[in-house]
């Protein structure tokens, strides 16, 4: 790296740092910060090998001697794994592989969409592999940097996953693909990466099942769920889409940068695979819309039967007070008329009237029936 890019890449991120903001990257994703989790011990090298035709030629102690080797040793390849590597080893790395700062700020600062930038003649390349968590029954996603140029490969590892370990032993028992050099590696990330995608699928769509499930059944908090297997969908979505074009990118330029071409075969099928998983979550994202769709249906449904319910009960209360006040209107009136004959005055016309007693059963029983037939009437009775 000249000392332009190095004094520009370190003033840049002590600018950083000093004014105490962070990058646009974290910033725009809550999530990326106080989430709780613990953070992991920082690392340097994982791994560090020169490769000659295919087969480990040397594992270098450290960053000179593997530079120094890989400028002593003629067809010879550096395959060096970072994980989650301190700045100042990433900036040491740049110097001495000439990388584009700007590709080593995307390396530092991490939080990066998936995208292919060609620097050069050295590719920066950034994956968002991703795994199922069967305990946690959700999906947990990683990230992962890899600079490849001429006679190198640069893995930067932010997470967990993948396990590059298992991508490097393949290929060194497949010393033919990995003679073909820094782009047969890129391959053999890439697929690492796409078929990792695989299980997260399979375990999408076990809760997609179950979701189902539980929405027929009216299971409570369903709807919770649904909105935060949403947004697994569509982060895994936001992982898988880029993959394509990018894919697509490298395979349109294969004849450009010498890319053999049983390579690009393996890298079609690769893009095959990539094109599956995309098909499949964007599925999943148009059926987590249908079932919150059917899910806010039968809920609102069973609000409505619920109300309902209420009504037909309050209605039938209702008719029970209409019977209750009509025939205490009904036995109101005879309680009247016995009241006002049940006050012992001596001197009321009625008690020395000889047709005072028939009367005054006469006129209770007659007040009785008009209240009946009136209330009959009414439907209220």
């Amino acid at each position: 790296m000249t000392d332009r890019r190095v004094r520009g890449l370190r003033s840049l991120m002590r600018g950083r740092s000093g004014a105490g903001g962070e990058s646009p990257e974290r910033s725009m994703d809550p999530r990326s910060a106080g989430d709780g989790l613990p953070v992991p011990p920082r690392s340097r090298v994982i791994d560090n090998a020169i490769y000659v035709n295919g087969h480990r030629a040397a594992t270098p102690k450290s960053l000179p001697d593997a530079f120094e080797c890989l400028k002593n040793t003629p067809g010879s390849m550096a395959w060096i794994g970072f994980y989650r590597p301190e700045e100042s080893v990433i900036l040491d790395v740049a110097e001495k592989f000439d990388l584009h700062e700007l590709a080593v700020e995307d390396a530092i600062v991490a939080h990066q969409r998936p995208k292919a930038d060609r620097y050069g003649d050295t590719l920066f390349v950034v994956l968002r592999p991703a795994r199922y968590l069967d305990e946690a029954e959700e999906v947990d996603f990683g990230e992962l940097h890899v600079f490849v140029g001429q006679n190198f490969v640069i893995t930067v590892r932010h997470s967990e996953t993948p396990d590059l370990s298992q991508v490097r032993r393949r290929m060194q028992h497949d010393p033919d693909l990995l003679g073909q050099g820094p782009q047969a590696v890129l391959y053999a990330i890439l697929d690492a990466v796409v078929d990792g995608y695989a299980p997260v699928v399979a375990g999408l769509q076990n809760d997609i099942d179950e979701i189902e499930v539980q929405v027929f059944g009216n299971e409570p908090g369903v709807s919770r769920r649904i909105y935060e297997l949403s947004r697994e969908v569509i982060e895994f979505q936001r992982a898988t889409q880029p993959l394509l074009g990018m894919i697509e990118g490298f395979i349109a330029g294969a004849a450009k940068y010498g890319v053999d071409e049983e390579l690009q075969r393996y890298l079609r099928d690769v893009a095959d695979h990539a094109i599956t998983v995309a098909e499949r979550v964007s599925g999943f994202r148009q059926m987590l819309h249908d079932i919150l769709v059917v899910n806010s249906t039968m809920v609102a449904q069973a609000q409505n039967e619920h109300m309902t319910r209420l009504t037909e009960a309050s209605n039938a209360q209702n008719e029970e007070v209409k019977k209750i006040s009509a025939w205490a209107a009904i036995l109101f009136a005879p309680t009247l008329v016995g009241t006002i004959y049940g006050m012992n005055f001596d001197v009321m016309p009625e008690i020395h009237w000889t047709w005072g007693y028939p009367f005054a059963v006469l006129l209770m029983a007659g007040v009785c029936l008009t209240l009946y037939l009136v209330f009959k009437r009414r439907d209220w009775l």
